[in-house]
């Protein structure tokens, strides 16, 4: 997935009457949880955080959540009021330099800041995705469509939904769905979950 973080208008988000500006900071990898903790403790009222995304891995027998950086590299900085001056970046060891437009003055604007505040709004932790691909067989899990079995043969990973392909009253239907709105059937959820045999 391509992310553009260059925005041609400076741009902030308004809740609750409150404009938020977001901003994104390139740093080095390995230091980013700690570059925004800094700014957090340094600037009362901001709030910093490198995005992370919650995957499933097998361990010792169990499936456990584990988490890993969405974006590696990348601090993204939310604050109530636009920064006019970057010094309280400066003297951070890490920061390598600001994303975006210097005549924009680095605020994020358009899709990046639409992005920026999905992320806001879960508070930099995006939750494990399941994924589906064509072709699956799968369980229409809205109570409207009472269980109904079909068959994904279309995906739009990017907005997160598949058309599913069923079966009503004798004719053929479709309908595009959420991914949340879909399940695998029980059998292949047990074999997803299953370990590998020896």
């Amino acid at each position: 997935m391509k992310i553009s973080l260059y925005g041609k208008r400076c741009q902030f988000f308004t809740r609750e009457g409150i404009s938020i500006y977001a901003y994104c900071l390139y740093c080095e990898t390995q230091r980013c949880r700690l570059i925004a903790s800094l700014l957090e403790l340094n600037v009362p009222g901001l709030r910093a955080f490198s995005p992370q995304i919650v995957k499933r891995q097998r361990k010792q027998g169990k499936n456990v959540d584990v988490c890993f950086d969405l974006l590696p590299g990348y601090v993204f900085v939310f604050v109530t009021e636009k920064l006019l001056s970057f010094n309280l970046f400066h003297g951070i060891s890490g920061i390598l330099r600001q994303i975006g437009n210097a005549e924009d003055g680095y605020a994020l604007s358009g899709g990046d800041l639409d992005f920026a505040m999905n992320l806001y709004e879960k508070d930099g932790l995006v939750g494990q995705v399941t994924l589906f691909k064509n072709g699956e067989s799968v369980v229409l899990s809205d109570p409207l469509f009472n269980g109904c079995q079909g068959k994904i043969t279309q995906v739009d990973y990017r907005k997160q939904r598949a058309r599913v392909d069923y079966r009503f009253a004798g004719m053929g239907c479709f309908t595009w769905v959420a991914f949340d709105m879909i399940v695998r059937p029980a059998s292949a959820e047990q074999t997803a979950d299953s370990p590998p045999p020896l």
